[in-house]
């Protein structure tokens, strides 16, 4: 028999049903419409032809319920971007100190923060504060790197002009308790997966000594401080 026609298919025996048997095939033409009014059990829902499946029209509703968990082993698009995938901070609350050349930037020592993006399309939003602090009259800069895979890209520096050094910003010291609290906030595009280091790097004018966290006096006393700088980063998912 070739066709049937049937207004409902009801179990022999009990509330159980089985339609057909393990390898056969039962399609649905084009224009004809499945209802399911209750629930549908499967293990795996894969596209008819090619490759894309779509799940319900516009103006529909799917609700996950509570206790339950959707997990991606892929990459997740179309979700509107803006979603923060992971945080990492390093904090530096010890001192640090540098006899610097004139306009050389160093990073101080243990105040880096390393961060691996999930996917090329990523940002990163960086937040950093360091309190640096150098000899009375001279003029201190900072600003901030990227590293990837040894190679350093400044940040959120100034136009190239002659020979004036570019950094994010400066600050000349007047007193010996003075500091500069470089604040930053960068949203970076590197393109990459591979680990990548923040630093915040530091200079002087000429030769003179750079601290982090404390004045150049530091001597032992409540009018003289001590300081913390920290840096946050932040993968932004596309």
């Amino acid at each position: 028999m070739s066709e049937v026609k049937v207004n409902k298919i009801s179990p022999r025996s009990g509330t159980a049903f089985t339609l057909g048997d393990s390898g056969d095939t039962f399609t649905v033409p084009t224009g004809a419409g499945l209802t399911v009014t209750d629930e549908v059990k499967t293990n795996k829902i894969s596209p008819a032809t090619g490759t894309a499946f779509t799940l319900g029209d516009s103006g529909d509703t799917f609700t996950i319920p509570a206790g339950a968990t959707i997990t991606n082993s892929g990459t997740a698009t179309g979700f509107g971007g803006g979603k923060i995938n992971q945080v990492v901070t390093t904090t530096k609350t010890d001192t640090w100190s540098q006899s610097t050349s004139g306009n050389t930037f160093y990073n101080p020592t243990g105040f880096s923060r390393t961060i691996t993006p999930t996917a090329t399309s990523s940002k990163i939003l960086i937040m950093t504060t360091a309190s640096f602090s150098g000899t009375t009259n001279y003029e201190m800069a900072g600003k901030l790197i990227r590293t990837v895979g040894g190679s350093d890209t400044e940040l959120l520096i100034g136009d190239a002009a002659g020979s004036r050094a570019r950094t994010f910003m400066s600050k000349r010291t007047n007193e010996a308790q003075d500091f500069a609290n470089f604040s930053m906030t960068f949203l970076d595009s590197p393109s990459t997966t591979s680990e990548i280091t923040y630093k915040v790097m530091g200079a002087t004018e000429s030769s003179a000594t750079l601290y982090l966290n404390r004045g150049a006096n530091d001597t032992d006393n409540s009018g003289e401080w001590r300081a913390a700088s920290n840096i946050v980063c932040m993968e932004v998912l596309a």
